[in-house]
């Protein structure tokens, strides 16, 4: 059943970032939208997630209702952003659920910012950027205004226009989301650092293997061995590889809520 939903803007880091909020009560819980997107996207889902607690979906800058500014997109300043919407709003600290390169921001919260965040839900994102498949990778690297004009035609730009305070920035929302994903990163190092429960999901048919997400769970200790007869030796972390869904309807799919919601209870 539909929610209430109120909305604002947060001011942090020189962008006014959107954010808008239904539900109440528990610990809050920040989503964050994959590339291109914007909260609309996770459809009902949403709303499933408040049914017992608050949720707060963010659109990142230039993404959605949130101007752009005069900054490249960076992961980390994405992070920094998140962080300030949590203060901004006086969450204190807030689950992060986040999507693709949601999902990438939000891993960065967690890593520059780990007082702010109780327990982490990443979705289909890699921890670094050959986590992706190759021609993931390829499409990344052609990835310009110029050679994706069929960017568009799509029902996303079709979304964005209708809600962004500047129609004409979709081209460089484009560039600079190539930029970002062209960009290397590896944050190996940093993630087998982390100790808060953490959840990985991926479809079975992702743009990330789920070789990689094998290999991104054991670094956070998960799955290293045997959890013992009375699961004692289980580890905070999480992984869920969701069958029959893809890197492009995972977001949406009800299969989603019913991994997230109990792990955020």
């Amino acid at each position: 059943m539909p929610h209430p939903v109120t909305t604002g803007y947060v001011p942090v880091n020189g962008v006014d970032l959107y954010w808008e909020s239904r539900g109440s009560g528990g610990t809050p819980v920040v989503v964050v939208h994959g590339g291109f997107g914007m909260a609309s996207m996770f459809g009902g889902l949403l709303d499933e997630l408040a049914a017992d607690r608050r949720v707060i979906a963010i659109e990142l800058q230039g993404h959605g209702h949130t101007r752009d500014i005069d900054r490249p997109f960076s992961y980390e300043a994405f992070g920094d952003d998140i962080a300030g919407v949590i203060d901004g709003l006086g969450l204190g600290s807030a689950d992060l659920l986040g999507y693709s390169l949601g999902g990438g921001a939000c891993l960065r919260c967690a890593i520059q910012h780990p007082g702010r965040v109780r327990r982490l839900a990443l979705v289909s994102a890699p921890c670094r950027r050959d986590g992706w498949f190759a021609e993931i990778r390829m499409g990344f690297d052609q990835m310009n205004s110029t050679s994706h004009e069929m960017l568009l035609q799509s029902p996303m730009y079709t979304a964005w226009r209708a809600v962004a305070p500047d129609r004409d920035a979709f081209p460089t929302l484009i560039d600079k989301t190539g930029d970002l994903q062209r960009k290397p990163y590896d944050w190996t190092d940093e993630v087998s650092r982390m100790t808060m429960p953490t959840l990985l999901v991926y479809a079975d048919a992702d743009s990330v293997p789920p070789a990689h997400a094998a290999e991104f769970f054991a670094l956070l200790g998960g799955g290293l061995r045997d959890a013992g007869w009375d699961g004692s030796s289980m580890t905070p972390m999480r992984l869920a590889i969701l069958p029959g869904l893809t890197h492009y309807n995972i977001f949406s799919a009800p299969q989603l809520v019913a991994v997230v919601s109990p792990f955020i209870s």
